[in-house]
Order: structure tokens, then sequence, then C-alpha cells
């Protein structure tokens, strides 16, 4: 199993605790996150690990390769700038013996293999309506704790929710990942700090693809 520890300090070095980046911080340290990257393919995901050690490689995979991504193509004002648009559908990340996009790892690896809603709390799109980037990298260790604590943490926020009031106004990730989240006021109020009514009317906010930088 590949060791965090060189993720987990670029994390720590560059990402705010709001989960702002400093893209030009991380430009100077490329070198460092291309070696944990070729540390992930060298250590593929084994039949052997934790459900919770498969999960965090497949977390810790896509933000980092979101963060070449960037890197890549840095400066820019948006993820959505490059690939005409819609970079995750691009097949570049060369992992498990597969070349995968970022929807792949999202989409065919971690949503029905895991089955498990927080999982888009702890994917970070480099936009500035995504769910911060976690400063630290995910473990097997910390996974589900932390999974809840940026679960609360997102739904919480008026940034991104705005729970008191009805309507209530959520997330785009609640309308385009529905079918993850059941009904959606019983889900909001496992974390809620106010408890949203069942009768409440759902209005989606429009989605901000700036750039997360600081």
């Amino acid at each position: 199993m590949p060791g965090h520890e060189a993720w987990d300090a670029l994390l720590r070095e560059y990402v705010s605790d709001k989960g702002k980046v400093n893209y030009a911080g991380f430009k100077q340290a490329q070198a460092k996150l291309e070696g944990y990257l070729k540390d992930l393919a060298d250590n593929p995901v084994r039949d052997n690990w934790s459900k919770a050690g498969k999960m965090a490689y497949w977390i810790n995979a896509y933000n980092a390769f979101t963060i070449k991504l960037i890197l890549d193509h840095y400066p820019v004002s948006s993820i959505t700038d490059i690939d005409k648009g819609n970079p995750w559908e691009s097949k570049w990340i060369n992992l498990d013996g597969r070349t995968l996009s970022l929807n792949q790892i999202e989409n065919e690896i971690l949503r029905p293999t895991f089955k498990d809603p927080r999982i888009h709390f702890a994917l970070n799109c480099a936009a500035r309506s995504c769910p911060p980037l976690l400063n630290k990298a995910w473990t097997a260790d910390n996974l589900n704790v932390q999974l809840d604590s940026r679960a609360r943490m997102f739904i919480n926020n008026p940034d991104y929710n705005q729970l008191s009031g009805n309507p209530v106004y959520v997330s785009k990730i609640f309308d385009w990942y529905a079918a993850d989240f059941g009904n959606l006021v019983d889900f909001l109020n496992q974390y809620a700090a106010q408890s949203v009514p069942a009768d409440a009317r759902i209005e989606y906010r429009e989605y901000d693809w700036a750039l997360n930088n600081k």
C-alpha cells in the first residue's frame, strides 16, 4: 500500500484550512507531486487492502490528479477552460493497469464500489462551489471520521447551502447525484445544525466554476 505522507505534506503546505489552494506554490513543488502520483501507480489497489484503505487511495488519487491537471495548464481561471470545458472525460490517468478519466474514478470506481454519499464531500474539482479540498491526506485510519466531518462542514456552511427558511437553497451536487442521497431532507438532517422541515422546498444554487485558489 502506498504511503500518503508526501501528499499529506503538500496539502498541509499549499492548501488552507478553508480549502483554498496555492497553485503557484504547488507548481514549484510539482516534482514532489509527480513522485507521489508515481507511487500511486506503482502500488495499485490490492484485494487484501481494507475497504477504508481502498477508498482513501481513490479519493487521494482523484484529488491529486485534479491538482496535476490544473498545474499542467496553470495559470488558468477555471478547470472548465481545459479540454474544451469537459476535462473529466479525458483519459490520461494511468492507474490500476488502465488509462482512466477523473469521471471514471468517481463514477465507475468510487460511487458504485463504496456506495457512500459522503464521497461527494471528499472529492474536489478545483472549483469554488466544490466541497473544499481537505488539507491533509485521506488514510484508512482517518477516513470515516473525516467523511463525517467534511459532510457536516459542507452542509452547514452558508457559502454552499442555506438551510434556514423555505425554500432551502442547496448545492447543485445534491441535484447531480440525487440518486446517491435518497430522501434529501433526511440526508441533510443527519448533519444539519438546525433541522430542515420535511416539507421544505428544495432549490439548487448556481455552481461557481472559478478556480478555488487563494
